[in-house]
């Protein structure tokens, strides 16, 4: 973030709409799970783009014209980038490609924020806004100069055939699970559908991102970040996931079957409503309904999350917000533990887009504030 930011951010993107400037804002958010992004407000129009991303020659990932129907753009991204081939998504899935569980997220975030670019149609002059954990102060600059310098000026590339060149004017990186901050205050500043009851702007906060790599806790004091308490740690989702795949496993067949607990199905099927959690392995006859050991599992990794957060949390903070896939997953145990612990708690609404469309919202309000200075 830069040292201009302003008290509220959202009180500035309410007087100024992107539409009001020539340069589109992208806002990406680099979850280990699925990339979020938006060039919008509107939450139904976050796109979600598994994290996967493989690097390919580039006949390997252009497409055939051989498909009977046109293909849905979100299975199928490719690009073409400085002679190499880049498959993104599901299609990288398709190559073999995993999440990058244990890597840093500056790699292949240029892969990521070209294809939805692509995605988007953008070109001409675009400024980003995305989010990196904040493991450390030094770790944080260090990366955020990385992934400026990596995104920042011309690139041309061919996103599924058609070629185009992005001129990227400006980048904006704030720690990971800000951006929920800033849609949670503005949604409680008017939203049409209501927002959440306190006011964030004037409170010691707590926000808490638990996504797939980390779970990245925030402790914000009137929109300003507490630099030295604030930390992301090395345990969320993917933990879970990981007990998931055994406990499949365990399961008694005809045959031994392996879990790969980082396969987009398996997330999926584990992130469905009750009733229709079923997942087959590969090799196995029969599903398996994860229902049958699910809810324990669940309530069990609450338990520990919360006492994981418990030791964290600055004794002024009353309020938390918890945001991200796996704040929404564990909500309904994860307030009841806070609430024993008499903390608020809040879930940021909705919670696996909220930081990408608060990164939006701020990046609206950096435009506004630079649209008012260069009218004086």
């Amino acid at each position: 973030m830069t040292s201009q930011q302003p008290t509220s951010t959202s009180s500035i993107a309410s007087k100024a709409s992107a539409n009001s400037f020539k340069t589109t804002i992208l806002s990406v958010d680099l979850g280990r799970t699925a990339t979020k992004a938006c060039v919008s407000r509107e939450a139904n129009r976050v796109v979600f783009v598994p994290a996967n991303v493989s690097k390919q020659p580039v006949q390997k990932v252009r497409g055939g014209d051989f498909e009977a129907r046109p293909t849905d753009p979100l299975l199928d991204m490719w690009l073409e980038y400085q002679g190499s081939g880049y498959a993104v998504g599901q299609l990288a899935a398709d190559f073999g490609a995993k999440l990058g569980v244990g890597k840093s997220k500056v790699e292949d975030a240029l892969a990521k924020v070209l294809a939805c670019a692509g995605y988007f149609g953008l070109k001409d002059d675009v400024v980003i806004v995305l989010g990196l954990p904040y493991h450390s102060q030094d770790q944080f600059e260090l990366e955020k100069e990385q992934i400026v310098n990596q995104l920042s000026g011309s690139h041309t590339m061919s996103y599924r055939g058609e070629k185009s060149t992005l001129e990227i004017r400006k980048v904006w990186v704030m720690p990971e699970g800000y951006g929920s901050l800033i849609w949670s205050e503005a949604q409680q500043k008017g939203d049409k559908k209501g927002g959440l009851a306190a006011d964030f702007s004037r409170l010691p906060v707590a926000v808490v991102d638990i996504g797939h790599q980390t779970t990245d806790c925030l402790m914000i004091d009137s929109f300003r970040l507490a630099r030295g308490v604030s930390q992301s740690e090395a345990f969320g989702m993917g933990q879970f996931y990981e007990k998931v795949a055994k406990e499949i496993e365990k399961t008694k067949g005809q045959t031994p079957v392996t879990v790969d607990s980082e396969s987009l199905t398996l997330i999926e099927a584990v992130n469905k409503p009750k009733g229709n959690r079923f997942f087959r392995p590969r090799g196995a006859t029969k599903p398996v309904n994860l229902d049958d050991f699910l809810p324990n599992l669940r309530e069990h990794s609450a338990r520990e999350m919360c006492n994981h957060l418990i030791a964290w949390l600055p004794e002024r903070v009353s309020d938390v917000i918890l945001t991200g896939g796996g704040g929404e997953f564990f909500w309904e145990d994860l307030e009841r533990l806070l609430k024993e612990a008499k903390l608020n708690a809040h879930l940021a609404q909705p919670s696996r887009q909220a930081n990408a469309l608060g990164q939006y919202l701020y990046g609206e309000a950096q435009l506004a504030t630079a649209y008012s200075r260069d009218r004086k």
